[in-house]
């Protein structure tokens, strides 16, 4: 068994019957990247980023996300030090390892605006001095569905930043009976043992990160990221920041698949996962009632994958 195998079987101890969700999260946080968790409340999203913090032994930060929530509750403040009469800086929430931004589109956008430095240069800036985030450092968002109260869908330039959109979705009746057993014999959370030390964690995302990629293979992304461009189902394609994602994707399912190269099929994998929260359909996609994943499956057909 390796590492991220360990990893998973700690935090299915608190999350039951989902674990193709659980492995697209680690294999994001092993690639550098953001997580968006869209789906209703209670249904667990806020219970699998305290286990991934406790299995992966990460300072863990959160913000319960409403109107009145400001910027300086994320990235902190500077205060007056009466005895040197200079002023401080008093970190905010997101200075920690995994923060979760929990419900983060019932914010002002001001407010969601504060979090983008944070995910793209990993640190903050108050009154004009940058404050570096702990490395390593992630991101994981919830967001309601548009039309729940107070809600309103995240913008389109911060959508992209995030390297996937996933949503655990309702349980079975069997992992929901499993949930409530699990329940009964106390918090499923305290049974979550530490797997890696956060240097450990490092060392996985740089193993990850080395992990060999043909320039066939680089152009068979790129070619993938065009179509979209192209596709007269789509007013948007896929940004350059999707095929930065799309190969540090691509290299930490690889490692987690125990092989130290990308084949054709890690790419069409990572491809259906990462880029459909990043589109914009045409009207005409909309008018053949098409989703963005249907179209992704589409381009996946249409672009022809080496011989590899």
């Amino acid at each position: 068994m390796n590492r991220s195998q360990e990893i998973l079987m700690q935090v299915k101890k608190a999350i039951s019957g989902k674990d193709q969700v659980l492995l697209w999260m680690l294999t994001s946080m092993l690639a550098g990247g953001h997580i968006l968790l869209e789906d209703m409340p209670g249904v667990g999203k806020t219970t699998a980023a305290l286990a991934f913090s406790r299995a992966l032994g990460l300072d863990y930060g959160r913000v319960q996300f409403t109107p009145d929530v400001l910027p300086s509750d994320v990235t902190g403040f500077s205060v007056l030090d009466k005895e040197s009469g200079s002023f401080r800086y008093q970190p905010g929430a997101v200075l920690c390892n995994l923060f979760l931004a929990d419900e983060l589109n019932r914010a002002t956008s001001r407010t969601q605006s504060a979090l983008l430095e944070a995910m793209e240069e990993g640190q903050v800036t108050v009154d004009g001095i940058s404050h570096p985030l702990p490395q390593p450092f992630f991101v994981i968002a919830t967001q309601n569905p548009a039309g729940a109260s107070g809600t309103q869908l995240l913008p389109d330039s911060q959508i992209d930043r995030f390297t996937i959109r996933l949503s655990l979705g309702y349980p079975s009746p069997e992992a929901e009976a499993q949930m409530v057993k699990r329940r009964l014999a106390g918090n499923p959370l305290d049974a979550i043992k530490q797997v890696v030390t956060r240097k450990e964690l490092i060392g996985m995302q740089q193993e990850a990160a080395s992990v060999y990629i043909s320039d066939e293979l680089i152009r068979y992304m790129i070619a993938l990221i065009d179509a979209s461009r192209s596709s007269e189902l789509l007013s948007r394609g896929a940004s350059p920041r999707a095929t930065l994602a799309m190969v540090a994707m691509s290299r930490a399912v690889a490692y987690n698949s125990d092989r130290d190269f990308v084949i054709p099929g890690d790419i069409r994998m990572v491809y259906k996962q990462i880029i459909p929260h990043r589109l914009q359909l045409s009207q005409e996609a909309a008018a053949r009632n098409l989703s963005a994943e249907r179209v992704c499956e589409g381009l996946l057909a249409q672009v022809k994958a080496p011989a590899v």
